[in-house]
């Protein structure tokens, strides 16, 4: 049988069935405008030698630069075995891994992860994953908002150290929704959001406080401050934060008095590969209060009628297993085979493991920090401290730099212009395990080097400044 099952025939007979002319007929709601023709790079098929000869070109076209981009997406180590289990059939094709029927393999994993991941947060709860970090900061903010029922409009505080790409996110929801979002100034001279902004804020209504660890700047959060005040003022607290970070500074769970009462974020750092920018998921976790509030799914562990251990779904909180004005999402596709990855780097790795991969990569920081300090034309923007990426403003555009030290195979960080642009000249500088001390001082080269062309074009044919 051929893998596309319907012959024209076929699908002739079924448009003649419901009284249809063409397949372009059942999508008439969608504007003419919006409708794609033709796909400039479709093909109508290949055979198997052609296709693998395509995908081997176009796996070409991934940069192999040296990379110390971050800003969300960060470069580990990812051992072999990892994607080589994640990869075997069982895994790669399962249908609907967050259904009924799903197999007690597929379930037993997603068990195993909600584990994990629930006590790398040290929170009671976790669910079997969602699309990405900005998603999953959405969510909770939602679940903060269906648990503050009384109030008529529901403040969200966000820190705008919060990941800019993850606040759009937000917006887009919560501008549908009467949720309030109130963006918090960072310091300018720590980078943190300090208690001084928040006592500047209004506290009606306020619905949460989201609290980034590390924020997008790689600095550290006074959590525990953060978290009482926003306690002090009976509002929950939203930790996003990166994992593997989690597993060398204090869990969400532990801050404060009381705990985070939810944490969520991007689990990409937990043995997912860049891969051409996605695809990613999101976690999330919570108090065990706030449960009926969790979107999506919910494994549990239970036995038989005859005692044997079992794996089932215990909860399932979404439109398509109860009444959609009841669903707490509907957003309800998980990404279940990076999750897979993930459960599988994690057991490799253990606690000690992902210690030390979060520690090696602050250790690279401080060795990259001490060396671009030293290059003329690079200042540090903050003085606080920081995980494994930093801020620092260079003499020269950072435009410039960037192209320059991209013909050199070096993808330097990111701009901060266009969302920060009060930053001027400011790059994002991201350092992991991943780099040796050859690839720092490479980097600082290229770096000192680019810095001095910029110089040297500045300059007219006199030797004098420019006025351009």
């Amino acid at each position: 049988m051929p893998f596309v099952p319907h012959t024209e025939q076929d699908v002739k007979e079924m448009l003649d069935t419901i009284g249809v002319e063409s397949i372009q007929d059942l999508f008439d709601e969608i504007p003419a405008n919006l409708r794609v023709k033709t796909l400039p790079d479709g093909f109508p098929q290949l055979t198997e030698m052609e296709l693998g000869r395509l995908m081997r070109k176009r796996a070409l076209q991934d940069s192999i630069d040296l990379c110390f981009l971050g800003a969300g997406a960060y470069e580990h180590h990812i051992p072999a075995a990892v994607w080589e289990v994640t990869s075997r059939g069982e895994f790669l094709t399962a249908y609907t891994p967050y259904q009924a029927e799903a197999s007690q393999g597929t379930l037993q994993l997603l068990y195993e992860y909600q584990t994990m991941m629930a006590s790398l947060m040290s929170l009671d709860v976790s669910n079997a994953s969602l699309y990405e970090g900005g998603s999953a900061l959405s969510e909770a903010i939602l679940m903060a908002a269906r648990t503050h029922r009384k109030n008529k409009l529901h403040r969200i505080a966000i820190p705008q150290a919060v990941h800019p790409h993850y606040r759009d996110v937000v917006r887009a929801i919560a501008s549908q929704l009467e949720i309030e979002i109130v963006e918090v100034p960072y310091d300018s001279a720590t980078g943190q959001t300090t208690l001084a902004q928040l006592e500047t804020l209004s506290t009606e209504n306020l619905t949460a406080l989201v609290i980034p660890q590390p924020n997008f700047f790689g600095v550290l959060e006074d959590v525990d401050a953060l978290t009482d005040w926003a306690h002090k003022h009976n509002a929950l607290v939203i930790g996003v934060v990166n994992p593997l970070a989690m597993s060398l500074l204090k869990p969400p769970g532990q801050w404060g008095k009381k705990g985070a009462d939810i944490a969520c974020g991007e689990g990409q750092p937990l043995g997912v590969p860049l891969a051409s920018g996605g695809p990613y998921y999101g976690f999330l976790c919570c108090k065990q209060e706030y449960v009926r509030q969790l979107p999506g799914r919910i494994v549990g562990r239970t036995v038989d009628q005859e005692g044997k251990q079992g794996f089932v779904l215990t909860l399932q909180a979404r439109e398509q297993h109860i009444r959609r004005a009841k669903a707490t999402s509907n957003i309800c596709t998980n990404q279940g085979l990076l999750v897979t990855a993930s459960t599988i780097y994690m057991s490799l790795l253990g606690p000690e493991g992902l210690r030390k991969v979060a520690l090696a990569s602050h250790q690279n920081l401080q060795l990259l920090k001490e060396k671009l300090t030293a290059i003329p034309g690079v200042t540090l923007v903050f003085n606080s401290t920081s995980f494994h990426e930093i801020v620092v403003r260079l003499s020269k555009p950072v435009e410039a730099v960037l192209e320059q030290l991209a013909k050199e195979k070096i993808q330097a960080g990111f701009n901060l212009r266009k969302s920060y642009p009060e930053l001027g000249n400011s790059l994002l500088i991201c350092v992991t395990e991943t780099k040796t001390p050859a690839d720092i001082d490479l980097f600082v080269k290229q770096l000192s080097a680019a810095l001095n062309a910029q110089a040297d074009k500045s300059k007219n044919k006199n030797g004098e400044p420019c006025n351009v």
